[in-house]
């Protein structure tokens, strides 16, 4: 009987073992890992859907909210304390209802507003036309734009404060002037 308890005793404290490094453990070893990359400059990155951008000078990857795909793609980059998002996902529709989607996905968020007028904006190699614009949020300024690429919309968002904004537009906009649409295999 004795021998039986302690068979027992052992292989549930094994369990309970177990069970705290998975609970304890991984958690504690996810976050000792760095969530940023730095990545080369002037190299163009892949984004996904056969979209690709040259990040601004000193930008670094958020690993967390980066996900390249075949047909759609999202990467975030940090620019000091500016974040600089472009998603590619597949779209069935014009330009303007590109713009339009976009807009309503910033002023979903509590406090976001579009503000200006949107201008027309191309991609520095001519490949692409989109529609730019500028929105305010608590805190915080933005720029948008948007271009479409086959059937795909390609956004861009970029949010930081008024100082911080004016500082890194010149950087943000060749890097966004700088996407490229090499389509789909």
């Amino acid at each position: 009987m004795w021998r039986r308890l302690l068979r027992n005793g052992l292989g549930s404290g094994s369990i309970v073992l177990v069970l705290g490094l998975l609970a304890f453990g991984l958690p504690a070893f996810d976050r000792s890992l760095d969530s940023t990359q730095a990545v080369p400059a002037g190299v163009p990155y892949d984004v996904g859907g056969g979209v690709t951008v040259i990040p601004p000078p000193g930008a670094l990857l958020d690993l967390t909210q980066t996900r390249p795909g075949d047909d759609r793609g999202s990467v975030l980059f940090l620019v000091g304390p500016i974040r600089y998002a472009v998603v590619v996902q597949p779209f069935d529709g014009g330009l303007t209802d590109a713009a339009d989607k976009l807009r309503r996905k910033i002023v979903a968020n509590r406090g976001y507003q579009v503000v200006g007028r949107e201008a027309d904006i191309d991609t520095a190699n001519g490949e692409l036309r989109g529609l730019a614009g500028g929105y305010s949020a608590p805190g915080r300024g933005g720029r948008y734009a948007v271009f479409l690429a086959g059937e795909r919309s390609i956004e861009v968002t970029v949010s930081g404060t008024d100082p911080q904004l004016s500082a890194a537009r010149p950087a943000i906009d060749a890097s966004t002037r700088s996407i490229t649409f090499r389509g789909t295999e």
